[in-house]
């Protein structure tokens, strides 16, 4: 458990870093933003032929999940602020 949260706050903070702009929360919501990107990496990886059923994301996959998710957010958030 402790190694999921560590890889998922190192995923969100590479997504972060390839995603400049205003970034959500602390650390916090950095590693659950990685966590649940690996998730979409590995849900869109399978679902696209890319990993076979049952196989996770690679850290590619994991952080290509977390910028979607990171872009998602962005969006809802700015749509809110305005």
């Amino acid at each position: 458990m402790l190694a999921t949260l560590i890889i998922g706050l190192v995923i969100g903070l590479v997504a972060k870093l390839l995603m400049p702009g205003r970034d959500p929360g602390g650390f916090i919501i950095t590693m659950l933003l990685g966590v649940a990107g690996s998730f979409v990496g590995t849900y869109l990886g399978q679902t696209l032929g890319w990993y076979r059923q049952g196989e996770t994301a690679g850290f590619v996959g994991s952080v290509i999940g977390a910028m979607i998710l990171l872009f998602l957010y962005r969006m809802i958030a700015g749509r809110r602020d305005a």
